[in-house]
């Protein structure tokens, strides 16, 4: 089939576009992903008032250590009815807050993990389920690594927003207010004075954060790249080397990864300078507030402070410094989650093809007669309308006739078996089954009754077992056995100790072309369709294997309307027609002998070549 590379299905997730700037709409529809969260929501808010515990009991250390240190001075503390709380009290006190805020951490800990490992199983099952109802030109747009990504990395960066980054977050700010709300209570002037640094800080991070998350963007598009190599390599890698390129493809990787390691590090050095500004411009802040806070303490009347206030006040202080920080840490990490999200909200915004429906959308017959009739179809990619593809495509198919598409590669012969399947919406014309147009069908009702054989048998990592029943899923062993004996496979099927339970291995790497081929034939015997679709089926097979195969496949053709695409022309001999197919239209219709003979034809020289290389 010709392939465009353009997208026909919408934006696309090629993973060297740019990606979106992040704005308040897009943080909108980012949060659109936290819909996954819904159906746990009552252990999401158990786990969120946790978090208000855990916090609140950490925001009291300081105030009860302060406590402490003033009772440690025969200053305790006297409560507004008169109790006195003497050292061991408050230490108590203090021990009991631990304890407290342990026992609330874990389950803050506990809720919020369930929350993320159910939210985001949801959220891959959605994802998948949405990639194979997606049309076929989305992944004829998007690479296979590009979109193996939004179901790991990406989700795995959405997992760790629900189970730490949010809650993380939370208690930052909390803290941040909190202890703000704490030091003014205990000295509005040391407040005030020590506020003062805040907002060179909160500038200077700003900045920063702009910085790290454009770098940040870059690393993480590398990474993707890096990943899309290791992806194709491996599912090439009888090419790679039966091209002796083991080292080019290492060295493209080393490449794409060096790459990747110079954004990290630029990266890294931003983030280690953001760092380095907060340690300085924060411990740098404290002393300044150590030597006013000690003023204080020395001076007399209404400004005076008690030795264990101004450890609170430290201790605070302290908090809001780490708060601030956390903070700058968690901006960058923010981000990120929002790209993860867009990238993720873009693929479940996709539209899908209308399968599987409930209740089904169009005819659903029981059994198809397989009456074909194409009249002046028409195709191009929607992005490029100045390339047909196939122009005035008009043929008749019987019900059980069979015909050949025949002609050059790039001719557009696949093409016309895809559209019969609604891999494609047509540019023009109609394509009538049973005389009712194929849009007028429910498409998994269409295709249910439609059966393939590729010319690229690509199998299931599976056993045989599986590969053939993929074709009828609740068959039975005896239906599959004899599938596999119509095929002509079960010869070599039961040649293997395990038999059907072999593992053909990643793609069917275990098994040679042709008994890749007989099983996918096995599988189309299997389904039993109306409509039969062989696009090179014996392509792949030597001598006598071909022969094995055309015995099965003469069989499998009985009484079946079959659409056969050929490039070895002595396989279609008893066909009932022959359309030849150049340049996106027929130029060509007739039998094998009529054609044959027709001086200066195209099937002619066709003929001729083959017979010649033959």
């Amino acid at each position: 089939m010709a392939r465009s590379g353009l997208n026909t299905s919408g934006a696309g997730l090629v993973p060297d576009a740019p990606k979106p700037k992040v704005t308040k709409e897009s943080f909108k529809r980012s949060l659109r992903i936290f819909r996954f969260v819904l159906p746990y929501r009552t252990k999401f808010l158990v786990g969120l008032l946790m978090l208000v515990l855990s916090s609140s009991t950490f925001m009291a250390f300081p105030w009860v250590a302060g406590k402490l240190v003033d009772a440690a001075n025969n200053k305790p503390y006297v409560l507004p009815g008169g109790t006195v709380f003497d050292i061991n009290r408050i230490a108590l006190t203090l021990f009991l807050v631990i304890v407290l805020q342990g026992f609330f951490s874990f389950g803050r800990v506990w809720f919020f993990t369930q929350v993320s490992e159910f939210a985001v199983r949801d959220l891959r099952q959605a994802i998948y389920a949405k990639f194979v109802q997606l049309p076929i030109p989305f992944f004829e747009q998007n690479r296979v690594g590009a979109l193996i990504s939004r179901i790991t990395s990406d989700v795995a960066q959405v997992q760790d927003a629900f189970s730490l980054t949010l809650a993380e977050l939370f208690r930052q700010v909390f803290t941040l207010l909190g202890g703000i709300v704490f030091i003014m209570v205990v000295s509005v002037k040391l407040s005030l004075f020590m506020l003062v640094t805040f907002p060179p800080i909160v500038l200077v991070a700003g900045l920063f954060g702009r910085k790290i998350r454009t770098l940040a963007k870059t690393t993480q598009l590398e990474l993707a790249n890096a990943n899309v190599i290791v992806e194709e390599t491996i599912q090439s890698i009888n090419s790679v080397k039966a091209f002796t390129n083991e080292r080019f493809e290492i060295g493209r990787y080393d490449a794409s990864l060096g790459r990747a390691v110079q954004a990290a590090l630029q990266s890294n050095l931003y983030r280690g300078g953001f760092i380095s500004f907060v340690i300085i411009g924060l411990f740098g802040g404290i002393i300044l507030v150590l030597w006013r806070g000690a003023t204080l303490v020395h001076a007399t009347g209404p400004d005076h402070l008690e030795i264990g206030q101004l450890v609170t006040f430290i201790i605070y202080t302290a908090f809001i410094g780490a708060s601030v920080a956390g903070l700058g840490e968690l901006y960058g990490k923010v981000q990120s989650i929002l790209g993860a999200t867009e990238h993720i909200r873009e693929v479940l915004d996709e539209t899908p093809e209308p399968t599987h429906l409930a209740p089904p959308v169009g005819l659903v017959p029981d059994q198809l007669a397989g009456d074909i009739r194409y009249e002046h179809v028409a195709f191009h990619y929607p992005t490029r309308p100045d390339i047909a593809v196939l122009q005035d495509i008009d043929f008749h198919i019987k019900p059980g006739e069979k015909i050949a598409l025949v002609g050059p590669s790039g001719a557009g012969k696949s093409t016309i078996a895809s559209l019969l399947m609604q891999f494609y919406q047509l540019s023009g014309g109609r394509i009538l089954v049973d005389g009712q147009p194929v849009g007028a069908y429910d498409l998994t009702a269409l295709r249910r009754h439609i059966g393939i054989v590729p010319q690229e048998t690509l199998l299931f990592g599976g056993t045989i077992r599986e590969n053939i029943a993929y074709g009828k899923p609740i068959a039975t062993d005896d239906e599959i056995i004899a599938a596999a004996r119509q095929a002509n496979a079960w010869q070599f099927i039961s040649s293997f100790p395990e038999g059907l339970d072999a593992v053909v291995g990643d793609r069917g790497i275990k098994l040679s072309g042709g008994q890749r081929q007989r099983v996918a034939i096995a599988r189309a015997i299997l389904k039993n369709p109306a409509i039969l679709i062989l696009d090179e089926a014996t392509s792949a097979l030597d001598s006598e294997s071909e022969k094995l195969v055309q015995g099965a496949l003469d069989e499998l053709l009985q009484h079946r309307t079959s659409i056969i695409i050929a490039h070895r022309l002595s396989t279609i001999r008893k066909v009932d027609k022959i359309l030849v197919i150049d340049g996106g239209r027929i130029v060509e219709a007739g039998s094998h002998d009529e054609l044959s003979e027709r001086e200066g034809g195209l099937y002619a020289n066709l003929l001729r070549l083959q017979f010649e290389l033959s």
